[in-house]
């Protein structure tokens, strides 16, 4: 299993799926824009550009592998 670590921005549930289809493609055009692109890359970083549905299933499988990390480990929270 890898871990990494990842970063997404939401919005309320709520929000009209024009607005965040609008969101998700002026994102992802900064996120691929080539200048961006290199500076992120002499940081080490690398950008997935995926659709809200694509983040949507992203984040729902990390929320189930970790949970059964969690679980297994028997980790408690303070």
């Amino acid at each position: 299993m890898r871990a990494v670590q990842w970063y997404a921005m939401g919005v309320r549930k709520s929000t009209p799926t024009e607005i965040v289809e609008r969101l998700n493609r002026e994102i992802n055009a900064v996120l691929g824009g080539p200048n961006l692109q290199m500076r992120l890359a002499d940081m080490g970083v690398e950008a997935f550009l995926m659709s809200w549905a694509e983040l949507g299933a992203f984040v729902a499988n990390e929320t189930e592998k970790w949970g059964k990390v969690v679980k297994l480990a028997g980790l408690k929270a303070e």
